[in-house]
């Protein structure tokens, strides 16, 4: 009796715990008969539901069940069929489902069921649990949208990826890649062929070999893919990618699979073959034009000359090359001729320094030795900032022209001289034919007067007489002689009313050339503001250019210094111009004004007379002084309008 009470007390003992593991697991327990009519529900269970277990049993007059009311709508026929299939099959029993707290909120849980069966096999019970899931189901959710982004994201991708085997077996294409090929990893498979071979079919032959070969030696070597190829679009057209690939290693170290991705670069292959064409042909052409051209860094260093200009030169860039001494300074020096040498780099350093462009004709040695003319122009290329970023440069052979044109001015010059002598020789004969018959007559009656007085008696009536034709004669020689002199005056034409800045600058522009071959500078002072006079602009330009050649011509053998200054000043009522030279000089100051008075070799001393006579003819004055410390000055006024004089 007493071993029968400690038996049952132990068993009950069991029983308590075996409630309190169920009651307080984290989760529900259960148990039910073999028709599903449960036998036991955990107290936590139905104080989460909100419920009895009575409530939760299958319904009589139906074939229900009472927990109908605890399970999610839509998930109620699905885990009653599973039920009612396992109570008749003896399967076991494992769904997931949501049941509704106390609250009226619906959770997810696992329900699972085991039958329990007696020596014969029949169930006699139903153990089961149920398990608290909603986190798992919501992190699976969120795993399930970030897989799906992330699916979407692949197949968005404006590229192509792709994925390998550790051994190069293909295993994935993205929507992109599969819609390029036209076909998809799954239906790659082909008898006799692997995966790889298929997708190197897709190769431009002329690169699948370096592609296979470059693929090959990742492989073996786990290390970076990388390679420019053609690849078949499933159209049948090639275009050029772009693939790189990458091994993804697991924790030892070992290559798990290899991810690619495969970029279209067509387009950009084909701009870059455009623009490498167009850069040749630009190339060419600059090598191919008539002129020479050169290309230099924003401080004026030299960076690029073509062929033309080192065929002129007759050396490359590289070759003046000297320690401490700028590219620039050793070309100029080299090449410039000297005597233009100082000028050159002073137009150049003015350019560099206020990116004005340059230009200007000079003498350039060539490969032989010869100084050739050339005309060099030389433009600042700009940024969108408008900072230099290159000088470009351009250099034309103009010796011809230049010797063609001074060939011209010679001839011109010779001419004129002829013109002159011609005309001369005609005004000779004139003045001999008009003043012969005069003289003629004065030498016939100088001789009658001198008989008519040696007679004796004298007969002074008759040399009176005689005396009286002399006079008559000798005024017509002088009526003769008018009349040529009246030859040099010039006409007079509708003048303007003026200042003298405009005829000055005229002047001056007419008479560069002439004064850039001769190596002469001319120093232009006008002083501002200059009242008005009245002349003739071709007139007043006749003298000026006259007396800016005479100093030129005084300077001919000067050496240096070589100078024609202009200088225009107003003197009360008159505007005095005064044209300056470093010359030889003027000993004899009024003469040289005189009608066939010169002092060159094949002047016809006609020149100084014309200017003296124009601008006397504007109610002016024109003389010579010497200048210091060595050279004459020409000075001329000319009246101010009586309107700006008062």
């Amino acid at each position: 009796m007493t071993i029968v009470s400690k038996s049952v007390s132990e068993a009950d003992a069991s029983l308590t715990r075996a409630l309190k593991i169920f009651e307080n697991m984290p989760g529900f327990a259960w148990s039910a008969d073999p028709v599903g009519k449960f036998t036991y529900i955990s107290p936590n269970a139905l104080a989460y539901l909100g419920t009895v277990q009575q409530d939760l049993d299958p319904l009589a007059d139906e074939d229900e069940f009472g927990w109908r009311r605890v399970v999610h709508p839509d998930d109620y026929d699905r885990i009653a069929a599973r039920w009612r299939h396992c109570l008749q099959t003896g399967d076991r029993y494992d769904t997931e489902h949501r049941l509704r707290r106390a609250d009226g909120v619906y959770r997810w849980f696992r329900n699972s069921g085991q039958p329990a069966r007696d020596a014969e096999g029949r169930i006699v019970e139903w153990y089961g649990t149920t398990i608290d899931i909603e986190e798992q189901k919501r992190a699976e959710a969120t795993l399930r949208d970030r897989e799906r982004e992330l699916s979407q994201l692949v197949d968005m991708v404006p590229s192509h990826l792709w994925r390998l085997t550790p051994d190069g077996q293909p295993t994935f294409f993205n929507r992109r890649m599969t819609d390029f090929l036209g076909l998809d990893v799954a239906n790659m498979d082909r008898p006799g062929i692997s995966r790889l071979e298929a997708m190197i079919e897709a190769v431009h032959p002329d690169d699948a070999l370096e592609f296979r070969h470059a693929l090959n030696h990742c492989l073996a070597t786990g290390k970076s893919f990388a390679l420019r190829y053609r690849l078949r679009r499933a159209d049948g057209v090639y275009r050029w990618m772009s693939s790189r690939a990458e091994p993804m290693r697991d924790h030892h170290g070992r290559i798990a699979q290899w991810y690619g991705l495969c970029h279209d670069i067509d387009n950009h292959v084909k701009a870059e073959e455009a623009l490498r064409e167009r850069e040749r042909s630009l190339w060419q052409l600059v090598e191919t034009l008539p002129a020479m051209i050169d290309c230099a860094t924003p401080d004026g260093e030299p960076i690029y000359r073509s062929q033309q200009l080192r065929e002129f030169l007759g050396y490359n860039l590289e070759d003046l090359d000297e320690a401490g001494k700028p590219r620039l300074a050793a070309t100029l020096d080299a090449g410039v001729h000297p005597d233009d040498l100082a000028a050159v780099k002073e137009k150049y350093a003015h350019s560099l320094a206020t990116g004005e462009p340059y230009a200007r004709k000079h003498r350039l040695r060539r490969f032989d030795g010869e100084y050739r003319w050339v005309e060099t122009r030389a433009a600042a290329m700009r940024n969108t900032e408008g900072a230099i970023v290159q000088w470009n440069v351009i250099c034309l052979d103009i010796d011809g022209e230049v010797r063609a044109q001074e060939e011209l001015r010679l001839a011109q010059d010779r001419l004129a001289r002829a013109s002159q002598a011609a005309s001369l020789a005609e005004l000779s004969a004139s003045i001999a034919h008009e003043v012969n018959q005069p003289l003629a007559a004065i030498v016939a009656n100088s001789h009658a007067c001198h008989r008519w007085l040696s007679a004796e008696p004298p007969n002074v009536e008759r040399a009176k007489i005689t005396s009286e034709r002399i006079v008559r004669d000798a005024n017509s020689a002088a009526d003769v002689i008018s009349r040529v002199r009246a030859l040099f005056r010039q006409s007079l034409e509708p003048r303007k009313t003026t200042t003298l800045q405009s005829a000055i600058a005229e002047a001056r522009n007419l008479m560069a050339e002439e004064a850039s071959r001769r190596r002469i500078r001319m120093d232009v002072d006008v002083e501002s503001n200059l009242p008005l006079i009245a002349f003739d602009r071709v007139q007043l330009q006749q003298v000026l250019i006259n007396l800016i050649r005479n100093g030129m011509d005084a300077m001919d053998c000067a050496t240096r210094d070589k100078i024609i200054g202009m200088r225009v000043r107003r003197t009360g009522a008159v505007v005095r111009t005064e044209i300056s030279d470093r010359g030889q000089g003027i000993h004899l100051p009024e003469k040289i004004f005189e009608p066939f008075f010169t002092t060159k070799e094949h002047g016809l001393g006609m020149g100084l007379a014309i200017c003296r006579s124009i601008v006397e003819s504007h109610g002016g004055r024109l003389w010579a002084e010497k200048n210091e410390p060595k050279g004459a000055i020409f000075i001329f006024t000319l009246p101010v309008e009586p309107e700006t004089a008062s």
